[in-house]
């Protein structure tokens, strides 16, 4: 499966969350999809995306058959949908577990059952080992993968494998980072989104201070 950057996975995340907690206002405009990406409840990390960012990202899901954008039918702006959980026939435990997954991060089962209680119960910690373990061993591509146990902890944690390979994935050797290339990339994409934050921030600054000369 072709590998999505932070920011899309993010995007995705927000996408595949709101049309489960508030399915009244989904699909999302973009300004909604912005406020969801943005949101510092159930985010880690924060983040200040703007709309040109989102946008971006929404364009790499659309490509992939990830989301789709909907116009018409009394729709005064685009709005955005998902297509994700469709196109990997996920149930909805799956979909649960890998969207707290994508928007907070590496996690206990512990943790993800009390979190994804949002959007679909689990009936108890065996619930959730054994959805881990089929997104773990889904073929041709898993989806998550098992971290090695942290000192002083009695959990070991999960992470999504949307954006590749893990550092430290299993408990017998690390599995290798992603290439540098790949990680460079990221990491470029992110510093643009970051520029384009403090550019905006500066524009917003300037007409405050007009206001004042």
């Amino acid at each position: 499966m072709t590998q999505l950057d932070a920011i899309a996975v993010r995007v995705l995340g927000a996408l595949l969350e709101k049309k489960v907690t508030t399915p009244e206002y989904y699909p999302l405009t973009l300004n909604a999809l912005v406020n969801a990406c943005n949101q510092k409840s159930n985010r880690d990390p924060m983040v200040a995306f703007d709309e040109a960012t989102v946008g971006e990202a929404v364009g790499r899901l659309r490509s992939l058959g990830f989301a789709v954008e909907i116009t018409g039918a009394g729709n005064r702006v685009p709005k955005y949908d998902e297509r994700f959980w469709e196109a990997l026939n996920l149930n909805r435990r799956e979909m649960a577990i890998l969207t707290e997954l994508m928007l907070r991060g590496p996690q206990t089962p512990g943790e993800l059952r009390s979190r994804a209680e949002r959007m679909q119960g689990f009936g108890g910690l065996d619930e959730v080992e054994s959805c881990l373990r089929g997104l773990q061993e889904r073929v041709p591509d898993p989806l998550v993968a098992r971290l090695p146990r942290q000192a002083g902890t009695k959990e070991a944690r999960y992470a999504h494998l949307l954006s590749g390979a893990v550092a430290g994935e299993g408990d017998a050797a690390p599995t290798p980072v992603p290439p540098r290339s790949d990680r460079l990339a990221q990491l470029e994409e992110e510093i643009r989104a970051l520029q384009a934050v403090v550019a905006r921030i500066e524009q917003e600054w300037a007409a405050f201070r007009k206001q004042f000369e």
